[in-house]
């Protein structure tokens, strides 16, 4: 892998920061350079999210996103053990709140299980209430791996090490054009051109844009979810200890509103997962051009429309309207009311759809001469960062 020109890695997100500090850890390139489009590093998916490490209890066995899920989360609690990173193994409990709901738990248990999750038990109401007293439900998977983390600090002391190691991280230098010369790329930012030989492209949101730009092609278009959460009040919060999750629905690709503590002390309940009409609309009037129109004129989303038309409409309601948001929060924990809930973040999920409206569902690469594309990474990616940081430099060298 090693040569004289510098790999380049566009996006400084947490998956591109992990990526170039495995790089460069390893000392198998002479020399790295990030590009990242924002003033700072990690400012969307990286940090607009609800902060869980993920132990890999979600995804089918043999997946790379249980493969990566798994290592991800013991590297990233190495991590931030080794460098003072704010984070807690609390635990985390998937409750059942009916009949209907306990094969899927079993099966979950045993997939994780599979999936090689050390602790995992099932628990009946009485033993759940002892690790959540106000959580309601039947049984529940009790996850003892999982926890809580600052990702947006992750992602300061991953810049932080990348640069010490001799890595140049370029901020506000937005990818505009690339094009390729024989072996070489030249790429044009707001911050001038730069060459290399071979390319990452780990821009999240943005990374089918970039893709295209490389390639003249995409297998995929990134469709924005907005995730919109609440806050619990500072006197209500003792009603949720840690975490606390649904069964979720096993032909959505979301996890369903939870509640979670965060590093901060703070305790969210959400998110939904509503249409966004803007890659960062982080606010709920947000809407631009550009990302509306790629949306729409995709069959591909249409098609995801007839594959789960309950469900959007489901959604949608629900970020309409804070009651229907509370009824599924009191499905988990029935003492909470509306009058708890003040609004909170707001998060922008990148999801990948095919064009038959398939979702895609586990990490994808495409590789050709002299670049790779990470086309979709959503949760667990931020936990898995530093695994799929792994799997990229093992796809290089391959």
């Amino acid at each position: 892998m090693k040569n004289d020109s510098p790999i380049i890695i566009i996006g400084g997100g947490i998956i591109g920061l992990a990526l170039g500090y495995k790089l460069l850890r390893s000392k198998k390139v002479s020399s790295l350079i990030i590009l990242e489009k924002e003033k700072e590093v990690g400012l969307h998916q990286s940090s607009h999210n609800s902060g869980v490490l993920h132990a890999g209890l979600y995804y089918a066995v043999g997946s790379l996103k249980a493969k990566l899920a798994v290592d991800g989360i013991r590297q990233m609690v190495s991590f931030c053990r080794e460098n003072g990173i704010a984070h807690e193994i609390c635990g985390k409990l998937v409750v059942a709140k009916e009949e209907a709901e306990l094969s899927e738990l079993h099966r979950l248990k045993k997939q994780g299980d599979a999936n090689g999750l050390v602790g995992l038990q099932i628990l009946d109401s009485k033993e759940m209430k002892k690790i959540e007293p106000f959580a309601s439900g039947i049984a529940s998977i009790y996850v003892p791996e999982e926890g809580i983390v600052d990702y947006r600090q992750v992602c300061q002391v991953l810049a932080t090490k990348i640069e010490l190691m001799g890595g140049k991280i370029f901020r506000e230098a937005k990818v505009v054009d690339i094009k390729k010369k024989g072996r070489t790329w030249k790429i044009k930012t707001g911050r001038g051109n730069f060459l290399t030989s071979f390319l990452v492209n780990c821009a999240g949101l943005y990374c089918d844009r970039i893709c295209r730009l490389a390639m003249g092609h995409c297998p995929i278009r990134i469709v924005p979810f907005r995730g919109e959460y609440f806050e619990i009040k500072e006197h209500r919060k003792y009603l949720v200890k840690n975490l606390i999750y649904p069964v979720p629905d096993p032909r959505f690709p979301f996890l369903g509103v939870h509640l979670t503590r965060m590093i901060n002390g703070r305790v969210e309940a959400g998110p939904n997962a509503v249409l966004s009409f803007s890659r960062e609309g982080y606010s709920k009037g947000s809407f631009d051009w550009r990302d509306t129109y790629e949306i729409f004129s995709y069959q591909g989303f249409w098609n995801f429309l007839k594959r789960y038309p309950l469900a959007a409409w489901e959604e949608w309601k629900r970020s309409r309207r804070k009651s229907l948001f509370c009824k599924a929060i009191q499905k988990l924990v029935p003492e909470i009311q509306e009058q708890d809930m003040i609004a909170g973040a707001v998060g922008i999920r990148a999801q990948a759809l095919f064009p038959d409206g398939k979702l895609v569902n586990d990490f994808l690469f495409v590789k050709e001469e002299g670049v790779l594309h990470l086309l979709n990474a959503p949760s667990p990616g931020a936990t898995a960062s530093l695994a799929i940081a792994d799997e990229i430099v093992n796809r290089i060298e391959a």
